[in-house]
């Protein structure tokens, strides 16, 4: 251990933190540099900020089915006051499945909710479609793993869910959805889009607060520590933020900025602007809606994170109780059909690792 962090202490870089690095060359980066970070100031404001997240479990599955418990949660602020929603959450059922036709392997999608009003903030089956090589959830070279399928679905109602609760929103207020405002898979896009225009028709700002981050500088940093080590030199102990990225291509045009929202927190994240929108703010608009963020990333749970993020990550989690109860309940159904017989030939395809763990536990 002492060679290798020795090695790593020799190979990871200090001092040129160099420029942020995107694969994609129609992202313009900006400079690194301390001109660029700008002390956030306390702004008064009667803006709301609205965060959305979501959470599934598969309940049974196999390597041909995926039975999944998805849940979508809004939880609306005004700094550290909570504001109840008219609809904060909404439940569903999915089944994800393997079928053959045209030749290939493909994955079919159906939703099924006790509450038939949530059917309108649900995504169309007909966009779950997908070949099981579709190169967007293929893993490398093998075949889409049907779990990372399934979850798509949960994937797609947060973006829909999230265009229908701008109605309730002022206009001013910020929609902060968690994660980037990126597409990943195939029929992404549209509700993306759809969550876009809904946005700019409703006056509310669309944002999203990722908490992780994989970009690097072009000296091999990771961006989010070469932003940090250059705010340190300058001033600490404030909040800030600096403007990283202009993306302006199909399905990712946002401003990105890393932003550090507790002076006693040393945690930066990356925090991204629908692109028109944030280009149409002035600096005192946008100081309001960083304070705003401040205002509500307190806490000590986890301080310089917004805590409307922790309350929706919670909301929307889907517990190990809750499994269990589904999973029996599945069960029960399956043994009421007499098909117990069917379903074990398929998942017993799956179990092994599972009952290994069960072994080493005991």
């Amino acid at each position: 251990m002492e060679e290798l962090i020795t090695e790593l202490d020799s190979k990871i870089g200090e001092g040129n933190v160099g420029t942020p690095y995107f694969i994609n060359p129609e992202i313009k980066s900006f400079p690194i540099s301390t001109n660029n970070i700008k002390r956030i100031m306390e702004e008064k404001s009667e803006r709301r900020l609205a965060f959305v997240d979501g959470g599934n479990q598969e309940i049974i599955g196999a390597p041909n089915f995926s039975l999944q418990l998805n849940r979508v949660y809004v939880g609306i602020w005004n700094g550290k006051t909570r504001i109840i929603a008219k609809i904060p959450k909404i439940e569903f059922f999915s089944a994800t499945y393997s079928s053959f036709k045209d030749n290939e392997i493909r994955y079919e999608t159906t939703i099924s909710c006790e509450n038939q009003e949530f059917i309108k903030y649900l995504p169309s089956t007909k966009d779950m479609s997908f070949s099981s090589m579709d190169r967007t959830i293929r893993n490398g070279n093998e075949r889409a793993d049907i779990v990372r399928v399934a979850s798509i679905t949960r994937r797609f109602a947060e973006w829909k869910f999230a265009s229908n609760i701008l109605k309730s929103l002022k206009k001013g207020d910020v929609l902060v959805m968690d994660g980037t405002l990126q597409t990943s898979f195939t029929n992404e896009g549209k509700y993306l889009r759809e969550l876009i225009n809904e946005s700019k028709n409703n006056g509310v700002i669309l944002s999203g607060l990722s908490k992780t981050s994989n970009l690097f500088t072009t000296t091999g940093y990771s961006l989010l520590g070469a932003v940090r080590e250059i705010a340190e030199k300058q001033d600490s102990e404030t909040e800030w933020y600096c403007p990283i990225a202009d993306s302006n291509i199909i399905d990712y045009n946002v401003i990105i900025l890393a932003v550090k929202l507790n002076r006693s927190s040393k945690r930066v994240y990356r925090y991204e602007f629908q692109r028109e929108q944030f280009q149409e703010l002035n600096e005192t608009q946008i100081n309001e809606i960083l304070a705003k963020l401040i205002q509500n990333s307190s806490d000590s749970s986890l301080l310089g994170y917004p805590y409307g993020l922790i309350d929706a990550d919670f909301f929307a989690r889907v517990t190990n109780s809750e499994l269990n109860y589904y999973q029996s309940t599945a069960i029960s159904r399956i043994s009421k059909l007499g098909k117990i017989d069917k379903f074990a030939r398929h998942l017993n395809s799956n179990d092994t690792h599972s009952i290994l763990n069960k072994l080493i536990k005991w």
